[in-house]
């Protein structure tokens, strides 16, 4: 054959690629998140489907708790050295090999287009240019022998945005009916439309430092917020924590476990050593904060998402605070929401459209985040 024939028909199947991933509009896959709380990696199977208007459905989702040994680790890689780092690295990308297969196996799941993975973030300073999220080697691509599209936030931080929050690009397709999207869960970040723009930011800390502190009584979380209901709350460590800086700075915002290692558990510690009284503070303190964020009208529907809508104290203090519609979903969508919108963000990427706003992260542009390996 000559070269003039192989080019013509490398470029032939060039296009035809082009055209086929134009005209598809049916995609199978998983969709995982790993979030600040460490409560464990979530997994949604589910197909998205691009025909009138983005629509999913979930088919099987499973959250796969941290031993206790990963939690540790986990919990203090933020200190690491850059070997350390990189050793860590490549232990949790052979640990998220062995869930994902686990999952899939258990769910009989085939002909997947693509796994679409968050990883963990050990590090987000977006002003300093740095956000580094472990597990997105493309190695992971070859161990599970399915395409991965990964790696999220860096093209953001690299064009000069916060590179978080990524959530609302789903919001505006698959919840536009809610004025408001809040998540609850290591941050509780809300999501918004104004003046047709998508605005978005970190609200506040909440499972980031509630767990923090159930942890030094031997427990996971404070369930239904049961401990937190039996404090005294402290007046004082309250003004302290609504006075923080960062809650006068305006959106895009974002926050990251190290501002709440330097700025919040120190002021917590230095001010208040009983723990039930310090989970009653923090949780006023957060919802405070949150209802803050709202327009206070009975009118507005918001969807609350994420572990913290479990902790019943903490919704009854937002409800106290804030007269808009709260709709609380079933258990699937409140805790794999973030984890279909990661398989959001894979699939849109794959089709080449935008996945990351620059009204939300302050990049300076929108644009197509990601990266995508092949076995």
């Amino acid at each position: 054959m000559q070269a003039k024939d192989s080019f013509l028909i490398s470029l032939f199947q060039l296009i035809l690629s082009i055209f086929t991933n134009m005209e598809k509009t049916e995609y199978r896959l998983i969709g995982l998140m790993s979030g600040t709380s460490l409560d464990g990696i979530d997994l949604v199977f589910t197909e998205i489907s691009f025909n009138s208007k983005p629509e999913f459905s979930i088919i099987a989702s499973e959250t796969f708790p941290y031993s206790l040994d990963w939690k540790n680790r986990l919990s203090t890689a933020v200190n690491l050295d850059p070997a350390q780092l990189n050793k860590l690295d490549e232990e949790y990308t052979a640990y998220l090999t062995k869930v994902i297969n686990r999952f899939i196996q258990k769910n009989e799941i085939d002909l997947l287009d693509a796994v679409c993975s968050h990883g963990h973030t050990v590090k987000h300073r977006p002003k300093q240019g740095v956000t580094f999220q472990i597990g997105n080697m493309p190695q992971l691509a070859k161990l599970i022998n399915v395409p991965v599209v990964c790696d999220f936030r860096v093209q953001d931080v690299e064009l000069g945005g916060q590179g978080a929050p990524l959530v609302p690009i789903g919001d505006r397709l698959f919840f536009n009916k809610f004025k408001y999207c809040i998540n609850l869960g290591g941050f509780a970040n809300i999501s918004t439309e104004k003046d047709s723009r998508r605005i978005a930011y970190d609200i506040c800390p909440v499972n980031t430092v509630l767990n923090y502190f159930m942890r030094k009584l031997h427990q996971d979380y404070d369930e239904d917020g049961k401990l937190s209901k039996t404090g005294n709350l402290d007046a004082t460590l309250l003004e302290k924590l609504n006075s923080l800086h960062y809650y006068k700075k305006h959106p895009p915002k974002s926050l990251g476990i190290e501002w709440v290692n330097s700025e919040v558990i120190p002021l917590i510690e230095k001010n208040q050593k009983n723990i039930p009284s310090i989970l009653k503070t923090f949780t006023v303190h957060a919802a405070t904060q949150i209802a803050n964020s709202l327009d206070n009208d009975p009118n507005t529907k918001v969807l609350m998402t994420g572990g913290g809508t479990f902790n019943k104290f903490l919704i009854d203090e937002i409800k106290s605070k804030s007269k808009c519609d709260f709709e609380i979903p079933d258990k699937q969508l409140i805790d794999f929401k973030e984890a279909l919108i990661f398989a959001l963000l894979g699939v849109l990427k794959l089709r080449g459209e935008v996945n990351v706003l620059s009204s939300v992260t302050g990049a300076k542009i929108d644009h197509s985040s990601g990266r995508i390996y092949e076995p």
